[in-house]
């Protein structure tokens, strides 16, 4: 009786509407929508009507000469779009990857510093097992994963935090921890390295969104310590290059920015602080896509190969 009551259920739910749905949310507009499915506006305008009923709301209103979604519709939109992209994964073939002749743009959101010190074997990578496969690498100011969900970014690196929505697939690449730099010859490396004598020191601080850097002057703080700063600058490569040219300290993750800091001396913090996680991140509407998986594991192999 149960199973009976489900299966009516079922076919008085048209699951085509939700296809329908997605794309009027995508083009806020029953005409666009009505010419992307190839039907009429009458008939767009009456799915709209069916749509409006099985949500209890109006879904686009109209603002001005066009429409805007309502607050419901604005929750919707991303799960509607999942739900779309699962169907149409289930139903689409299974094809065998050619890596041979796959033509396609992977684009990688990162930090400053992953380019330098994996980017050049990634690129060689790829141009082995897949020679009209291109690599596009992309600034990450923020931990904002905006790109990830509307499908702009391919793939994202950096330290989980807060702002990463649920969904969001992580997997750690390696483990990393904060180092001291300096150019050789520098003064304080003519005496024994101390908390005392690094904070003493002058420091460039790098100021970032989400750059997880507060533990160090936390763990000097416990000691009565504190740095002295004498610049601030908003990334890995000023404040390098400053130390490059100057008696200051730069203090940066070790294996990250590991070639930004050729010709210079890096040194191991004088105080306990714990490493942390570098990890690849993905929005799982690719989890199962086959060259999105190889290239997946070909990021880890690259940075794996460095922990």
């Amino acid at each position: 009786m149960r199973e009976s009551w489900y299966l009516s259920g079922m076919a008085r739910l048209d699951l085509n509407l939700l296809a329908t749905l997605d794309v009027l949310l995508a083009e806020g507009s029953v005409a666009g929508a009505a010419r992307r499915l190839q039907l009429s506006a009458s008939a767009m305008s009456r799915a709209l009507a069916r749509l409006r009923k099985a949500t209890g709301d109006p879904l686009l209103v109209r603002a001005g000469r066009g429409l805007v979604p309502t607050p419901r519709a604005a929750q919707l939109r991303d799960r509607v779009r999942r739900v779309v992209d699962d169907a149409e994964a289930v139903l689409r073939p299974a094809m065998r990857l050619d890596l041979g002749s796959l033509s396609r743009i992977f684009t990688l959101r990162c930090s400053e510093g992953f380019v330098e010190s994996f980017g050049p074997r990634l690129i060689a990578r790829v141009g082995a097992d897949a020679p009209r496969v291109r690599l596009s690498f992309l600034a990450k100011p923020d931990k904002d994963s905006t790109p990830l969900r509307d499908g702009t970014v391919d793939l994202e690196t950096g330290v989980i935090g807060l702002p990463m929505g649920p969904e969001i697939i992580a997997v750690g690449l390696f483990r990393d921890s904060f180092v001291g730099v300096v150019r050789k010859g520098h003064p304080l490396l003519s005496r024994r390295m101390t908390a005392r004598a690094y904070a003493a020191g002058e420091h460039v601080l790098i100021t970032r969104p989400g750059l997880q850097m507060g533990s160090i002057d936390a763990a000097l703080e416990r000691l009565g310590l504190a740095r002295n700063v004498a610049a601030t600058v908003g990334g890995f490569s000023p404040a390098i290059a400053l130390a490059r040219a100057s008696d200051m300290i730069a203090t940066v993750p070790g294996k990250h920015a590991a070639s930004l800091c050729l010709g210079m001396h890096c040194f191991a913090l004088p105080m306990p602080l714990p490493g942390f996680t570098v990890s690849l991140f993905w929005h799982p509407r690719l989890d199962a896509d086959p060259a999105h998986r190889w290239m997946r594991s070909l990021v880890r192999s690259v940075c794996g190969s460095q922990s």
